[in-house]
C-alpha cells in the first residue's frame, strides 16, 4: 500500500508537469530534462516495482530532443499497436512500453516459444528493424506460484527465448539488455487466477540509443 500510495503521488506530479491536453505525445516526451528525468524515472521504477517504466522515464533527455524523439517513438508505436497481436503497446515519455502475456508466449512452466507467438514477435522484429536507432530492455516476469528460485530461472529463460528470437529475425542482439525478475515486480496481486495471469508476462521496452539521442539534440540545436 505504501508503495503505491508513493507511485501515486509521483504519477500526478508527472502528469501535472505534462497535462495540457493539446500535447502530443512527443511533446509531452521533451517536458522532462535529462537529469530530471534519470532521478524521477529511478524514483517511479523504486516506487512502482517496474523497472521497464523507470528506465523509460530515466532515459528521457527533455526539451526540444525529447520531442523529436518522442515523434520517432509516435511512429514505431502506432505500427506496433496496428500489427501486433496479443500485446499491449503502451506510449511513455520518450519510449515505448510494450507488454506480453505469457500465456501467449509460452506453455505453462515453460521457456519455449509457442508458435503463434513466433507471429507475433516477426511482427514485432519488423518493426524494430524499420527503427534502429533504439535500444531494448526485456524482462521476463512470473506469478508466486512455485520457489522464488526457480521463478527467477524461469522469467531469466523467457526473456532470453524472446531476444534469441528476436536476433534470429535480424534484430541486432548488442540493442538488448535481457533480465528476469521472477515473481518480485507482479502488476496485480497474486489473489486470483485472473491476478496470476497477468503477472506472468514479458516486459519490452524501446528506448532512444546515444545515436538518437545525439542526432536529436543537433536537430534541436538548428
Amino acid at each position: 500500500m505504501k508503495r503505491m500510495m508513493t507511485l501515486f503521488v509521483l504519477v500526478v506530479f508527472l502528469l501535472a508537469a505534462v497535462s495540457c491536453a493539446s500535447w502530443s505525445k512527443a511533446a509531452r516526451g521533451g517536458v522532462i530534462g535529462g537529469g530530471g528525468g534519470a532521478i524521477l524515472g529511478g524514483l517511479i521504477g523504486h516506487a512502482a516495482g517496474n523497472t521497464v517504466l523507470g528506465a523509460i522515464i530515466g532515459a528521457a533527455v527533455g526539451g526540444a530532443a525529447g520531442a523529436i524523439i518522442g515523434s520517432y517513438m509516435d511512429k514505431q508505436a502506432a505500427e506496433m499497436q496496428r500489427d501486433i497481436k496479443g500485446a499491449e503497446v503502451q506510449r511513455i515519455g520518450e519510449g515505448i512500453k510494450i507488454t506480453f502475456d505469457s500465456g501467449i508466449l509460452f506453455d505453462i512452466d515453460k521457456s519455449e516459444l509457442r508458435p503463434v507467438s513466433k507471429t507475433n514477435l516477426a511482427a514485432l522484429a519488423k518493426i524494430l528493424n524499420k527503427y534502429p536507432d533504439t535500444n531494448i530492455l526485456i524482462e521476463g516476469h512470473t506469478d508466486d506460484t512455485g520457489s522464488d528460485d526457480h521463478n527467477m530461472i524461469l522469467s531469466k529463460d523467457r526473456a532470453q527465448s524472446v531476444a534469441l528470437n528476436l536476433a534470429t529475425l535480424d534484430v541486432k542482439s548488442a540493442r538488448f539488455s535481457i533480465t528476469g525478475y521472477g515473481e518480485t515486480q507482479p502488476i496485480v496481486t497474486n489473489d486470483t487466477p485472473a491476478g496470476q495471469q497477468k503477472n506472468r508476462r514479458v516486459d519490452i521496452a524501446v528506448i532512444a540509443n546515444d545515436k538518437l539521442k545525439k542526432a536529436a539534440q543537433d536537430k534541436a540545436k538548428g
